[in-house]
């Protein structure tokens, strides 16, 4: 679905990631650990097409990313769900406008979907707050309705970036075991987290890879947990 072959990202002439090669498969699980700085914002990006490397090879679904135009790209990433650390919303927008927000960009909003939101909305746990205004979410509700947003168009692939980084123990909880039940539904799930608790509580619940951004390349850190 996803494969990097010996893929090197540089910025402004510096080695940022070098000689990085991995497969994402189908229903595959994966954590990304590394330190504040080593690059895995950055990795992630390169994953959804939004960088392209400057050494390597990325096959997004069969597709070599530098033969793609920026249109195919973005038709590409339709497939691709990301869930950012910031959460970044409209705020003068509902939280279920801003959650149907792909839908509206990609043309693909009507009617028949209205089901579909309201039933992503439930699943997150967001049903009371259809008409909120994203100020007025905690940040557990905001990481949630960020999950929702990354899930509208149904992707095949969900990378979350630090998805817990901004809430406490219970809430990270909360999000692992909806990211553990997307994987369950034959989604392919890739963590970016420096919370190795938060790795260590995947143990009972899902087969996950771990791996490791060291050295400004990537490395398996652990086999199965």
């Amino acid at each position: 679905m996803i494969e990097l072959d010996n893929v090197a990202y540089s910025y402004s002439g510096d080695a940022l990631l070098t000689d990085m090669s991995l497969h994402l498969a189908p229903g595959a699980f994966h954590f990304l650990t590394g330190p504040s700085g080593a690059g895995k914002t950055t990795f992630l990006k390169l994953c959804y097409g939004a960088l392209k490397p400057t050494e390597g090879s990325i096959r997004l679904f069969g597709e070599d990313v530098h033969s793609m135009s920026r249109d195919a790209i973005a038709l590409t990433r339709r497939r691709i769900g990301v869930v950012h650390e910031d959460c970044q919303f409209l705020d003068h927008l509902p939280v279920a406008e801003n959650v149907a927000l792909p839908l509206t960009v990609s043309g693909q909003a009507s009617p028949a979907q209205t089901d579909n939101l309201n039933e992503l909305m439930s699943w997150v746990g967001l049903t009371g707050k259809f008409n909120a205004r994203p100020p007025e979410l905690s940040g557990g509700e905001r990481q949630r309705a960020a999950l929702a947003r990354a899930l509208i168009l149904s992707p095949d692939v969900i990378l979350a970036d630090e998805p817990t980084g901004n809430v406490d123990w219970e809430m990270s909880q909360r999000l692992l075991r909806l990211l553990v039940e997307l994987n369950r539904m034959g989604k392919t799930v890739m963590i970016a987290t420096h919370d190795l608790m938060l790795i260590r509580a995947a143990k009972s619940m899902v087969p996950a890879r771990n791996l490791r951004i060291a050295n400004r390349t990537l490395i398996a850190a652990g086999a199965d947990l």
